[in-house]
């Protein structure tokens, strides 16, 4: 069957594109080297919907997309044997010199994000059994310092219409199944060891078992694998911003008692280092906000990291989360995900055409755009349309309405000639 547009990448981000796509009634082509949608990088993601960016453009993209979550079946438009579910438990993001309030509560009131301020008296008799303490900077466990008493206390930010999705793997072939419903082919087991262009375009995608895939676009939404892709097409050169594969942990232990499992208020510390949410079934996630005190994993291939947990990042998780809520108690074996993220340099994600043309990016994600996901789809979608009818998406870029919000959302502050974003936190925030 012919193929107008190849996506390499089935994970949430590949899906949504595929769906999108599909929808717009292109034939479209999904190719990945695992052995379903979701199980690269995606299974592994904390499935956090927030609206903490520092841009009024990620603001927005989370705003719009959270209508998508929250009405997720009028989102796939189809019926799935079993939808993914979102949880609306509310978080609280407590208040660090590193993202102070002023810094997002402006973009928060512009874009309409409800919101309320806490002050420690407030944080305390909200969420039972947090120590409001405040501790800056994050230090490692094994610091004399880290055990200090707190110097003052800290309030909190708290956006009751954030959560979490049950299940990102499981969100993701949601999508794939919508984008099959629209015609969409999957090919998983399925390595791309080649990109062919003619005459400055794209025409073909070449697996490592010798299929060609001809086509009149690529979509590069390969993960931590986007930079080998790049470089079998050739593009990056003019790229100002960069991508990296990061290693990175999630920890899985028991919820401390009274917090609510599953439906208590997530928490987003960059104080301590460590954001937290309930998980069902009485047990919390806890995962790292990338503090300058603990060495970035950074990794040559995506490919080397191997699934299991260890125990150092585990214990300085846990034992930060601990100190947090002194409850908390802190097992003596790891448990938990591995993953890998396609870190941006300025940790936000690269949407955008290239110089080859018909060749598009969804690519640095940094951990923080799966909430994201069912607008990405659509801002490739506008991005591809407005470029494959001769528009030129560098000098006048595609324009995006969302269609909950009807807000217009920037699409070059996505692009891969930006300016670097001078005011990101340099962590998974954005």
């Amino acid at each position: 069957m012919a193929t107008d547009v190849v996506v390499i990448g089935a994970g949430v981000i590949g899906a949504s594109i595929a769906l999108e796509l599909a929808r717009g009634g292109r034939r479209v082509t999904v190719v990945d080297k695992a052995g379903g949608a979701g199980h690269g990088s995606t299974s592994a993601s904390s499935a956090m919907v927030r609206f903490n960016f520092s841009t009024l453009t990620g603001v927005a993209a989370a705003w719009e997309a959270q209508f998508c979550w929250r009405s997720w079946a009028g989102h796939l438009g189809c019926d799935v044997a079993e939808p993914a579910r979102f949880v609306r438990c509310g978080m609280a993001m407590l208040d660090v010199d590193l993202l102070p309030r002023q810094a997002y509560l402006p973009l928060f009131e512009e874009v309409g994000v409800p919101f309320e301020e806490w002050s420690a008296e407030e944080l305390r008799a909200r969420i039972p059994g947090i120590d409001a303490g405040g501790y800056w900077p994050p230090k490692r466990i094994d610091d004399d310092r880290f055990w200090r008493e707190a110097e003052g206390t800290l309030g909190a930010v708290y956006t009751p219409d954030a959560g979490f999705v049950s299940d990102p793997q499981l969100a993701t072939q949601n999508l794939a199944d919508a984008a099959r419903a629209h015609g969409a082919e999957f090919r998983f087991r399925a390595t791309v060891r080649g990109v062919e262009q003619a005459n400055g375009r794209v025409t073909a995608v070449v697996l490592d078992d010798g299929a060609r895939i001809p086509c009149g676009a690529v979509v590069n939404a390969a993960g931590p694998w986007s930079g080998r892709i790049n470089e079998l097409a050739g593009v990056g050169a003019d790229f100002t911003v960069g991508t990296r594969p990061l290693r990175q942990e999630v920890a899985h232990v028991l919820a401390p008692e009274g917090f609510r499992s599953g439906e208590g208020i997530a928490v987003a510390d960059l104080d301590l280092g460590t954001y937290l949410r309930g998980e069902p079934g009485g047990g919390l996630l806890v995962g790292g906000t990338e503090p300058e005190c603990d060495p970035l994993q950074w990794v040559d291939d995506p490919d080397s990291v191997g699934p299991h947990p260890t125990m150092a990042v585990f214990e300085a998780q846990v034992t930060r989360a601990a100190r947090r809520f002194p409850a908390l108690p802190i097992p003596n074996r790891a448990r938990g995900v591995t993953g890998v993220y396609d870190v941006a340099d300025d940790w936000t994600p690269i949407y955008d055409r290239t110089a080859l043309d018909g060749f598009y990016v969804a690519i640095g994600t940094s951990g923080n755009q799966f909430k994201n996901a069912p607008v990405a789809g659509k801002f490739l979608a506008a991005i591809i349309e407005h470029t494959e009818r001769g528009g030129d998406h560098d000098a006048t870029p595609a324009r995006f309405v969302g269609e909950h919000t009807g807000r217009e959302i920037d699409l070059s502050a996505f692009s891969r000639k930006r300016p670097a974003n001078a005011g990101s936190s340099g962590t998974v925030l954005g």
